[in-house]
């Protein structure tokens, strides 16, 4: 099974119990991975809040992922960290975590996912392919055609993230990427069990 399919990024928006609502939806639903992004700076309740997903998650096999932080992730012991390019090193996030978990590098630019080829990461997150109110401070937008030249360029999977939802999935995934990483498709949907089903359907269709 590839683990990057249809990867979910949950919302620090939404309070806890909806949280993990979502969550449990979108496993049933089939996604593959979740990643939680806490964008508040609180460590105390990023940790809460990934204890209170990871119980939700335990015995479903899906990968648990803590987006930035290193040090939340060993605390509740989760399955790997997804870094962004100012965020600690990959050399020293690597040495902390050990080589059995999992690591993730958000590449924004032709240069940067070059230099990461050399890096210890398991897979690379292209960032952002569409406009997306999620994701401010992007460096471009690479588009359906940036994405098919990035596959091409990467011998690590990649990840797309950034503004894709059902209407244009179907383009991305032509582009022969591993997986594809979604914040508001999922996590507004009124039952993510069914939003995580049809698009992959549309995924694999």
């Amino acid at each position: 099974m590839n683990p990057y399919e249809l990867y979910f990024v949950t919302d620090d928006q939404q309070d806890l119990d909806t949280l993990c609502q979502v969550v449990k939806q979108a496993i049933a639903g089939g996604v593959t991975m979740v990643q939680i992004r806490e964008k508040h700076g609180d460590v105390r309740a990023f940790i809460a809040r990934a204890r209170a997903v990871k119980k939700v998650m335990a015995g479903t096999g899906v990968p648990l992922i803590i987006n930035d932080r290193v040090d939340v992730a060993l605390a509740v012991d989760a399955c790997g960290v997804h870094l962004g390019q100012s965020d600690m090193s990959v050399e020293d996030a690597r040495r902390l975590l050990g080589e059995d978990k999992i690591l993730g590098l958000s590449v924004e630019s032709e240069q940067q996912l070059l230099n990461a080829q050399a890096l210890s990461v398991d897979y690379l997150g292209v960032s952002a392919i569409f406009a997306t109110p999620t994701k401010r401070n992007t460096i471009k937008h690479w588009g359906i055609e940036g994405l098919t030249q990035a596959v091409k360029m990467s011998a690590k999977p990649l990840v797309a993230i950034g503004g894709i939802n059902d209407s244009n999935i179907h383009s991305v995934v032509s582009t022969g990427v591993e997986g594809i990483a979604l914040v508001s498709a999922i996590s507004a949907a009124d039952d993510p069990k069914i939003a995580s089903e049809k698009l992959l359907l549309k995924m694999r269709s």
